[in-house]
């Protein structure tokens, strides 16, 4: 008898894992696309906010807080359904891929700003001094000398954001998009059981574990400072 629950469970656990590719390549999407653009617009937004110009350091400051004092979830109700309610601009079914791309973005485009002012400001101020003898621009300065530091320094905290948005993208439901957990959700319910749900954990652990394994490669490899 347990013989034929177990031969009846593995065909619906591999049924499980069919419907979950489904929604999966929605998952990787939103997890690739976020980091190609929130990587680079973060180190934009932390020149914003260590510079002197004391309006643009203001602003970016403004905004680093309004991201990270509001909920992930919220931002992407107003990214999604803001351009309508104050501009009028209709909203096409489209539009939801995109604006849980631009709320992903710029969400964690805050979050990696931090982690680069940190990482920079680290680097001790022997190093600026070093270049100004060395006569190096301050283009020169910061990609010869301030970012390969700064990238070793920070690794840690991007690695824990990057794992941490892997598991964010579930929160696309919220403008009902569907990617992997929300397709989770849907199967659980069509067959009354909470077997999906586990399944989709476990998609969700394998996945941060290959990222978390990749990061540390990296890591390995900066180490030649040491």
């Amino acid at each position: 008898m347990i013989l034929a629950e177990n031969a009846g469970l593995v065909p619906q656990i591999i049924d499980i894992c069919r419907k979950l590719f489904e929604g999966f390549g929605a998952t990787l999407s939103i997890f690739f696309l976020t980091l190609l653009f929130a990587l680079p617009l973060g180190l934009l937004i932390a020149f914003g906010r260590m510079s002197k110009f004391k309006p643009l350091s203001l602003l970016t400051k403004l905004y680093i807080s309004v991201v990270r004092g509001t909920p992930l979830m919220l931002q992407l109700l107003v990214v999604m359904f803001g351009p309508y309610y104050l501009f009028k601009v209709p909203i096409s079914p489209d539009y939801r891929f995109y604006a849980v791309i631009i709320g992903f973005s710029l969400n964690y485009a805050a979050y990696f700003a931090e982690i680069y002012r940190s990482g920079i400001q680290a680097v001790p101020k022997g190093q600026y001094e070093a270049c100004e003898i060395l006569g190096y621009s301050r283009s020169q300065r910061f990609f010869k000398i301030v970012f390969p530091q700064m990238v070793k320094n920070i690794l840690p905290s991007v690695t824990n954001e990057i794992i941490t948005l892997v598991k964010d993208t579930s929160l696309a439901f919220a403008i009902a998009y569907t990617e992997m957990f929300t397709v989770a959700k849907q199967v659980a319910a069509s067959q009354a059981t909470i077997l999906p749900l586990f399944v989709a954990g476990l998609f969700y652990y394998v996945f941060n574990f290959l990222v978390a394994f990749i990061m540390e490669l990296v890591e390995k490899k900066m180490n030649y400072y040491r």
